[in-house]
């Protein structure tokens, strides 16, 4: 027998490993961002001084909990990895990468098909070894009960807070916790103050937030600017009177941490006289008042409504949808129209497109489309979207391409009067005249 060598005239193609990193830290604290910060550069060092690697990007979720499932970098790791941009990906560790061990196992085997393999640190393993689903699992499963039981503990303490009348977090516009007391700021106090005062004297909450951004008066929990929603929730808060009702909200589950309102599913615990008030309880009161009577007038509803035009109809100037309001909504004189969603929570300021009565819209629309009524037609077989024009103009785009533009009015208040209002508004006047 004869052996004989054969030389090899070519190397094995190694080829070079692209990696990335996946890094996080589950609260926006400042402590915690350099924590995240110091993460990143690490993962760039590191993988940029390995030879046969090349770095593929570090990517890092800030202020976001391991038990949620809609981190943005989290995601946009995933898409990168089935966009064949990614071989390796290397993260501190399992919880670090998911806590749900659903999501985990989910994710693995998915970038498993892939051929992308991923390396935790913590726990010196491949997931993508012989072993390495069955330990994945073990430690998830570990993982997932240890943040339940964290959860449970939190909840038992808030509780325990609760049932002795101490709130679990004091942080608002007027008052910080300190001692575990409620406390008044008397500067944010005078804007609360003035805020209440504002209301009763007729402003709206909008116009309310826009004063506040043109005092330059910061909000309390870190937002660019006062909005509408921010300015609803001081005037319904009573704790600005000195009394505190405790678990008004609830976690639904420790995974998702969504806040769920209370409606009676969990005890609520009303402590009375607990700190020093801001406003008076008489105030708070017709505050109240004056918001169920606001409400009563007008009804908002979305773009999401029911109504034929609900996506519809897009916005020239700020690009943002049109939604539905409802004014006089609880009497017989209900008028719907259409306006810009930006109008509508943010005020002219922010764009000044008029809003479209109904009528007006559905008449048009029955005009550009050759028909006498839109009554059982689905828009979207004809239409891909209508432009409303600050000039009071509206152009429909048609499925098959084509764009027609028409011109809109409203009319005359003496046209829209029907022979019903004009004998209520003889009455009232008739009624005036005998005082």
């Amino acid at each position: 027998m004869q052996i004989k060598e054969i030389s090899a005239t070519k190397l094995p193609d190694i080829g070079i490993k692209r990696v990335a990193a996946y890094a996080r830290v589950s609260s926006d604290k400042e402590a915690a961002i350099h924590s995240l910060s110091s993460q990143i550069s690490y993962y760039n060092e590191y993988i940029s001084n390995h030879v046969g690697w090349e770095f593929a990007g570090v990517y890092a979720d800030e202020g976001i909990t391991g038990t949620k499932d809609n981190r943005p970098e989290f995601m946009r790791l995933l898409e990168d990895c089935r966009k064949g941009k990614i071989d390796l990906v290397i993260t501190k560790s399992i919880t670090r990468f998911a806590r749900n061990t659903v999501v985990l196992l989910d994710t693995i085997r998915e970038l498993k098909l892939l051929e992308i393999d991923v390396f935790f640190e913590k726990e010196n393993m491949h997931s993508i070894s012989k072993n390495g689903e069955l330990m994945l699992t073990l430690l998830a499963m570990y993982a997932e009960e240890e943040s339940r039981s964290a959860s449970e503990n939190q909840k038992w303490r808030i509780q325990k807070m609760f049932e002795q009348g101490r709130p679990n977090t004091g942080r608002m516009l007027g008052y910080c916790l300190k001692d575990g007391q409620l406390t008044i700021i008397p500067e944010e106090a005078e804007i609360v103050r003035m805020i209440y005062e504002d209301y009763l004297s007729g402003m709206g909450r909008l116009a309310i937030a826009n004063k506040l951004n043109d005092l330059h008066v910061p909000t309390v929990r870190g937002g660019k600017e006062w909005r509408e929603g921010a300015i609803y929730l001081i005037l319904r808060n009573e704790k600005y009177t000195g009394d505190m009702i405790l678990q008004k909200t609830y976690s639904e589950d420790f995974r998702t941490k969504k806040r769920i309102i209370n409606n009676g599913e969990r005890r609520k615990y009303l402590v009375e006289k607990s700190h020093e008030s801001i406003i008076s309880k008489t105030i708070f009161a017709q505050v109240q008042e004056e918001i169920s009577r606001r409400q009563s007038c007008i009804k908002m509803a979305t773009h999401t409504s029911k109504g034929q035009f609900s996506g519809l109809l897009t916005c020239s100037e700020c690009g943002k949808h049109f939604r539905r309001r409802i004014s006089n909504a609880s009497s017989k004189y209900a008028k719907p129209a259409w306006l810009c969603s930006t109008f509508a929570t943010k005020g002219k300021l922010y764009c000044n497109n008029k809003q479209i009565p109904e009528a007006i819209l559905i008449e048009k629309t029955e005009e550009v489309l050759g028909v006498s009524s839109l009554e059982g037609m689905e828009l979207r077989d004809y239409l891909t979207g209508i432009i409303c024009h600050k000039e009071q103009k509206l152009t429909f785009a048609m499925t098959n391409g084509d764009q027609i533009t028409v011109a809109w009015s409203n009319p005359s208040r003496r046209n829209s009067w029907t022979e019903e209002m004009k004998q209520a508004a003889r009455q009232k006047t008739l009624e005036r005249s005998s005082l």
